[in-house]
């Protein structure tokens, strides 16, 4: 049972995948507007954000996340998106949270879409001085960055951090999360990139293309891996004798599993070793949101919003993701 409804029409423009492949598998489609359960929130949605776990459920790889109930022959939902940002058009019967005509921002289904719906413990207030398109680019890449230094990573201030794939989604938020928490960062990214870290607020840069994080220059007490394809043993030359590495990427583990392996090799690891390897397991929370919207509000940390693409050319926007091209966030425009 929900409240009034608001929307002016049932039905809705929307990005339709009915089976796994690649961008070319995606397409506008005109399908109903969902109705939210008892607990969710029904949205209009005026941005989305893209990330690589999108694309993951895009293309059904690796092949663990289809048995993990991602759905098995294809995508259990035939609208991609998670990320978004928005105004509420109706509420759920159990939801006191939120009322129509409120801003939101969070973690939906199918978000590429003129409304989606989401629960009412993954949405929160927008922070007003972001725009819908930078809001929608924060809740999971942030979310990831905050959950990865503070959760697994322990990041206590004064440490050193150091965050590898610093230009990335993730990556640009964990560079500012981790200062504002009171770190001392250093950012590793490609020569083109290296701007752009700076400007982050990292402390120091290094040029993956040129240097060697793992030269034994300097030693951190915290790794964030969000590449996800240095060995263990060149993270373990970084790191302080009772240092962290937190293992956040998984691209280059094949199709089977992803970086599984290489996670699980981590963690049997470490309890023979002075080091410990943690591996980043998502919690998708409303108090995150609250948390990183008084960063947000405050300056301390901004969206690194690198592209925008309307709703209609998403197939272009998954590419450009998958290129490596990308700098910092990529946000799709749903109005």
């Amino acid at each position: 049972m929900v409240t009034e409804h608001t929307a002016a029409s049932t039905r809705m423009r929307a990005i339709v995948q009915t089976r796994y492949g690649d961008a070319g598998d995606l397409h506008l489609d005109r399908i109903d507007v969902p109705e939210p359960d008892v607990d969710e929130v029904l949205v209009r949605v005026h941005a989305a954000g893209l990330d690589r776990g999108t694309w993951h459920l895009m293309t059904g790889k690796p092949y663990v996340m289809r048995i993990a109930g991602m759905g098995f022959r294809g995508p259990k939902d035939r609208v991609p998106g998670r990320d978004l940002a928005g105004v509420v058009e109706a509420v759920g019967s159990a939801v006191t949270k939120f009322a129509i005509g409120d801003e939101v921002y969070g973690i939906g289904r199918g978000t590429f879409a003129e409304h989606a719906v989401a629960p009412e413990d993954k949405l929160a207030h927008k922070p007003a001085r972001l725009s819908f398109e930078q809001a929608a680019v924060v809740p999971i890449s942030a979310g990831t960055a905050l959950q990865a230094l503070t959760d697994q990573g322990r990041l206590e201030a004064g440490q050193s951090v150091l965050v590898i794939g610093a230009s990335g989604g993730v990556g640009s938020y964990a560079v500012q999360i981790a200062k504002a928490l009171g770190a001392e960062v250093t950012g590793v990214a490609g020569t083109e990139k290296l701007d752009l870290v700076r400007s982050l607020g990292a402390d120091h840069v290094i040029d993956y293309t040129h240097a060697d994080f793992a030269d034994g220059t300097r030693h951190y007490d915290l790794i964030l891996d969000i590449a996800g394809n240095p060995g263990l043993s060149r993270l373990r030359r970084a790191l302080t004798p009772t240092g962290t590495v937190v293992l956040v990427g998984g691209e280059h583990g094949g199709n089977l599993t992803g970086g599984m392996n290489r996670s699980l090799r981590a963690l049997l690891l470490t309890p023979f070793i002075g080091q410990r390897f943690a591996m980043y397991v998502a919690k998708e929370r409303a108090s995150d949101l609250e948390r990183l919207a008084g960063f947000l509000e405050d300056g301390t940390v901004v969206p690194s919003l690198g592209h925008t693409f309307p709703l209609d050319r998403v197939p272009k926007a998954m590419r450009l993701l998958d290129s490596g091209r990308v700098r910092g966030k990529v946000a799709v425009i749903t109005t």
